[in-house]
């Protein structure tokens, strides 16, 4: 016998007792973005490397150490995609979905980075992202930040987590902000780790966001980027506070938050949670007002956030869901003397009957007291049982699994009533 072959690392299962909740998780927040009048998009898993060089930067981390590069057999360099927006940003311009249009985007799947799994991080990831193209104003950056609080409201998760945000400023402004904060990052370069003096020449801004305590007091005293915004960025950034203050959404200016990609300028803002360790980001976004025209399409203001599905939820472990839905509203046991043919057309008629019905048929075969097992752990609550006397009278008896309730027999017209009143619109 072969030995068995083991999943990649970093690259999970997500068994059938976990999926309820991914399912609850995805169900929100596509039903939210909808409301929200967002639309789909569905982009390939794989693009050209150069998209993510251009995009992303090339003397990031990302690109420098963990994308899934390979070349195919036409010798085309092809990645694994670490992010979404850059191929969205890609599809957008291919498609002609900018040419004077406004899009509400959004988009769902697997990002690949090849990093140090550990709880919160893998090396495939589940992501949901929106952009939004063709709109400047702080109003819409805004708006996806009220849409992301009122998930969190609705997921239980409003408690576990909090807002913060910065600005970035122009890129001319960032330009000059670099040039004084190398002068004080040199100045303490014994303070600095290896990431950070690595980081010194290619991406000094990224060495605020370390999370090196034995840096910390050396970060806090930098200069900071909020004090050396130009004016139109300034005015954008006020503005947008002013609309979160008027709402009464909770937020903290963090001048350390640059986020770890070049192509982002003006807003800034993430989701933090203090539960799951050191992975505290659940939601993070902000302006990439250039990039559109970095990957060759018209100049085009955008915005817009990513979340981590694997992190949401295992937040929502902390919290009490009701996944009742995704579990059968009842579990039909069928005894050894009735032909398998009669019970399936039960449960087929059972079906039709009841649109919404959940019914989960035993098959294979067993007794009783086995298939009453499968029943429970089903989480139905209901066991449709046909026995010998229920096939020969055209009946099916109804025991309840989750209520102190007497069992009771039921002709087939009257079973089709019990569950689509009792049982599917009041469970």
């Amino acid at each position: 016998m072969g030995k068995n072959i083991q999943a990649i690392r970093g690259m999970n299962d997500i068994l059938p007792d976990e999926t309820p909740r991914w399912q609850f998780l995805e169900e929100t927040i596509y039903q939210l973005l909808a409301r929200y009048g967002y639309s789909e998009i569905r982009m390939p898993i794989v693009e050209k490397t150069e998209l993510f060089k251009r995009s992303i930067g090339a003397v990031t981390d990302i690109v420098e150490k963990e994308m899934y590069t390979f070349e195919d057999r036409n010798g085309d360099s092809l990645t694994l995609r670490p992010e979404g927006t850059a191929g969205c940003v890609r599809a957008a311009i291919q498609n002609g979905l900018l040419h004077n249009q406004t899009q509400k985007l959004w988009y769902k799947g697997p990002m690949f980075r090849h990093e140090r799994p550990q709880k919160g991080r893998y090396r495939q990831f589940q992501q949901v992202g929106v952009e939004v193209f063709g709109l400047t104003g702080p109003d819409v950056d805004a708006e996806l930040i009220l849409m992301t609080a009122r998930l969190w409201k609705e997921l239980g998760l409003a408690d576990a987590v909090k807002l913060q945000v910065n600005s970035l400023g122009s890129s001319e402004a960032r330009a000059a902000y670099r040039e004084r904060l190398v002068v004080y990052l040199e100045q303490n370069i014994n303070a600095l780790d290896e990431d950070s003096r690595r980081r010194l020449e290619s991406n000094p801004l990224r060495i605020l966001d370390s999370k090196n305590p034995d840096m910390a007091e050396v970060i806090a005293a930098a200069p900071k980027l909020t004090e050396h915004l130009d004016e139109e960025s300034r005015i954008h950034f006020d503005e947008l506070l002013a609309i979160l203050d008027q709402v009464g959404i909770e937020y903290e200016i963090n001048p350390c938050l640059v986020r770890g990609l070049d192509y982002y300028g003006k807003t800034v803002f993430e989701w933090v949670t203090d539960r799951l360790g050191a992975q505290g980001t659940v939601c993070a976004g902000g302006r990439f007002d250039g990039l559109v025209e970095q990957l060759g399409g018209k100049p085009t203001p955008a915005v817009g956030y990513a979340m981590g599905i694997e992190r949401l939820v295992a937040l929502l472990d902390e919290v009490e869901v009701s996944l009742d839905r995704y579990r059968p509203h009842a579990y039909l046991v069928v005894a050894a003397g009735v032909e398998a043919r009669m019970a399936l057309g039960i449960s087929e008629r059972l079906r039709s009957a009841v649109g919404a019905l959940r019914l989960e048929m035993h098959c294979g075969g067993g007794s009783f007291k086995s298939q009453f097992k499968k029943a429970d752990k089903s989480g139905a609550r209901l066991a449709l049982v046909v026995g010998e006397e229920e096939a020969a009278n055209g009946t099916i008896t109804v025991k309840f699994l989750r209520e102190d309730a007497e069992q009771k027999t039921l002709a087939l017209d009257e079973i089709e009533e019990f569950l689509s009143k009792d049982t599917v619109e009041h469970p």
